[in-house]
């Protein structure tokens, strides 16, 4: 009887855990999307579902909280743009396009296309941890050093994402540019600036979150910490690098881009 009254106790304490809430409504979403993508074979609403999980689920967080203190609310509001801006972009884009190229052997292949949903799945819980330990802590701080820093952090590279989003865009619209390379704007100081402008802005909410954690909720620094590794070394930079030296490689100007600009981080030559 004893026993039966712990664990009773226990899964309310984990079913009414708000983090647990998310990753379930995550994976559900996920999920979801996939049974729809599969059977539609199209991946169009793929980005579009991802930051839209993303929006939910730090509303949610705010909302099975319970708090709302302005640390929270700022938070929130920070991640609501981000989504709104990228999801809306990598929409329009696609429709543009009419298919995502990486999903041109997955598509048809129903157990694949789950992995690539599940993937994702991951990608916005451990992106987005920060942001739901602190909605769902009760502890409040008063505004300091750490939340006007990364919320710095977060503006900055919201600026230098969408900026160097929008100057692709335009680049590729001009027909006298086909078939050519950017290397102006943005593009001319870092060879993936959008993604750099990712890293900084899950690292200034990282930044500002921090702020009322404790012990554990501190590794929860994985968060830019993943989207950093995923970008650079899984399915960013190296995808796009391989695409590009195998279209432009043997093209002495884009060796010499390549040569002279970072690969992400702007940091001068000596």
């Amino acid at each position: 009887m004893l026993e039966y009254q712990l664990f009773q106790i226990l899964l309310d304490m984990i079913m009414g855990s708000t983090i647990v809430k998310c990753a379930a409504t995550d994976l559900g979403i996920q999920w979801a999307g996939w049974a729809i993508a599969a059977a539609l074979k199209t991946e169009k609403f793929y980005d579009l579902a991802g930051s839209g999980t993303f929006i939910l689920l730090a509303h949610l967080s705010r909302y099975w909280g319970g708090t709302h203190h302005l640390r929270q609310n700022v938070q929130t509001g920070l991640v609501t743009a981000w989504g709104v801006r990228l999801g809306t972009f990598l929409f329009m884009r696609i429709l543009k396009d009419g298919q995502d190229r990486r999903f041109n052997n997955v598509r048809d292949s129903p157990g694949t296309f789950f992995v690539y949903w599940s993937v994702q799945a991951v990608w916005v819980f451990m992106t987005l941890l920060p942001t739901l330990i602190l909605n769902s802590e009760q502890r409040d701080e008063p505004l300091g050093l750490r939340d006007y820093l990364g919320w710095g952090i977060w503006g900055l590279g919201f600026a230098t994402e969408a900026i160097a989003d929008q100057q692709k865009w335009f680049f590729k619209g001009d027909p006298d540019n086909a078939g050519k390379f950017i290397q102006s704007g943005l593009w001319g100081y870092s060879r993936h600036p959008n993604y750099l402008g990712e890293i900084l802005q899950w690292s200034g909410l990282f930044l500002s979150a921090s702020s009322v954690m404790k012990g554990p909720q501190y590794a929860s620094v994985l968060s830019p910490l993943f989207v950093w590794f995923l970008l650079r070394h899984v399915s960013g930079i190296p995808i796009l690098e391989k695409q590009a030296m195998k279209k432009w490689g043997s093209d002495p100007a884009f060796q010499n881009y390549v040569k002279n600009t970072p690969l992400l981080w702007p940091i001068p030559k000596f």
